[in-house]
């Protein structure tokens, strides 16, 4: 294995998984099913092979592994319900686990509040399980008209007006979102922005928006940068600030997670299907379109998702959990591995200006600072064969703040290396790709702007800034 150069106690999962496998191959195997049910009846199954628990020699190993893939589940494809058919044991492991006290209460907690449901573990001992149940549809690439798009990052919002497909403007705010508590201040500054945006069209046909967090039908259920918004004024104020802001502009309006937003940009770039998309910002996103160039509108959180199974991994300060991806693919990371590397940085810096820090650093040929990119390049390399387990992708697009400048081609190259050596079966079938430098900090907003679809009449009557 190659170790991070700043992370060396890092244990990629996907070894142990396959280390898993190897152990029911020899030992005798039983199947294991696991499927997550979320709004509407949909449901997406799994099946894999575990030991035997007879002659299993890592018992608790094992239970780790299958707990691990029921988060992965969870928090890539979203569910009020886990389905389980498997041994006993370890299926009470897993309702133990993810019971409201118990040390999944996070994800009981948040899943309850996106689905509007009491969560729950159903373990089917024998007989029939149930079938999957998918829903795809086609969103975005809509070039024609004056759009807005919009993207809303932890430390700074980006705005850009494009017109026929072309951006006339694009600018980047900072606000720091995730430390206010008064709804009223997120509201003004996405208004504000969207006005600013609109001063450079002829007139407003559509606006369409990113952000971390989960949004289903313009609502937000959970996100990242109203965290301290308390929860009896989220669910007044918040959860209907897009509906709202729809209302008052009287153009379609579409807002969805900033990684289904990134896969939406590798596709219209790429002119490639199949992509699964990696936003390295405040936190990790994802998003993921299939090989027919559709959502699945699955959650796609990997922030939340285990990468490192690790008995030390760092433990991620909203969800308490150890190993997840937004401590290895994000702004946190890049400063938990710098800290690691031997930089220092004044304790009130915040961790916007403790990457730009690194990025000079890493401009100025600081060999601390190519390590920081080295083990994220590694990380990744290990990571991705992972993501195959659960995700059909040919193309793998990253971007984001994180992959500004020098430092992200060394994670490229890095990630290659590790698939090349260990992984050739993933290495042949999945492309990397890096966009390039503008379209990495902006391109975001200007493929949010293609989300909303709108017909000859509704153009016609474009809002006037």
């Amino acid at each position: 294995m190659s170790s991070p150069p700043c992370d060396p106690g890092f244990s990629p999962i996907v070894l142990a998984y396959r280390d898993m496998l190897e152990r029911a191959r020899r030992a005798g195997e039983v199947p294991l099913k696991i499927g997550v049910e979320r709004e509407g009846g949909l449901i997406s199954p799994f099946e894999t092979s575990i030991p035997d628990p007879v002659t299993d020699a890592e018992p608790g190993t094992t239970r780790r592994l299958v707990e691990r893939l029921v988060k992965f589940l969870l928090w890539s494809r979203g569910g009020w319900k886990v389905h389980f058919q498997g041994p006993s044991a370890i299926g009470e492991h897993i309702r133990d686990h993810y019971a409201a006290d118990g040390p999944r209460a996070f994800d009981v907690r948040l899943m309850s509040r996106v689905y509007e449901r009491p969560f729950e573990v159903s373990l089917h001992r024998s007989g029939t399980f149930p079938e999957a149940r998918e829903s795809r549809r086609h969103l975005g690439g809509f070039l024609d008209g004056c759009r807005i798009g919009f993207d809303l990052g932890a430390s700074d919002y980006k705005i850009a007006a494009v017109k026929d497909g072309v951006p006339v403007f694009s600018e980047e705010l900072p606000w720091a979102p995730a430390v206010e508590a008064d709804p009223d201040y997120h509201y003004r500054h996405i208004r504000e922005g969207l006005k600013r945006a609109a001063g450079h069209l002829p007139r407003v046909d559509a606006i369409g928006g990113s952000s971390a967090g989960v949004f289903i039908d313009n609502q937000v259920r959970i996100a990242s940068l109203f965290r301290a918004v308390p929860e009896d004024v989220f669910e007044n104020k918040v959860k209907g600030l897009f509906l709202r802001l729809r209302d008052e502009w009287g153009v379609p309006f579409e807002v969805l997670n900033d990684g289904e937003v990134t896969a939406l940009a590798g596709m219209m770039s790429l002119e490639e299907k199949a992509v699964l998309g990696l936003a390295m910002g405040s936190s990790q996103a994802a998003g993921f379109l299939n090989e027919d160039g559709h959502l699945m509108d699955w959650l796609d959180e990997l922030a939340f998702v285990p990468v490192d199974i690790s008995p030390g991994a760092p433990v991620d300060e909203w969800s308490g959990d150890r190993g997840v991806g937004a401590n290895y693919f994000s702004q946190q990371a890049v400063n938990r591995l710098a800290l690691a590397a031997g930089f220092r940085f004044p304790e009130a810096m915040a961790l916007p200006e403790r990457l730009k820090e690194v990025q000079a650093r890493m401009d100025a040929g600081d060999e601390r600072a190519a390590r920081i990119y080295e083990t994220i390049g590694v990380t990744l390399g290990y990571t991705v064969p992972w993501y195959e387990v659960f995700y059909r992708f040919r193309n793998l697009l990253v971007l984001g703040r994180v992959m500004s400048g020098p430092g992200g081609d060394v994670i490229v190259r890095k990630a290659a290396e590790v698939l090349e050596a260990e992984f050739p079966g993933t290495a042949a079938r999945v492309r990397i790709h890096l966009l390039d430098e503008r379209s990495r900090r902006v391109g975001q907003a200007v493929a949010a702007a293609s989300l909303p679809e709108i017909d000859t009449e509704e153009k016609a009557k474009g809002v006037r800034p």
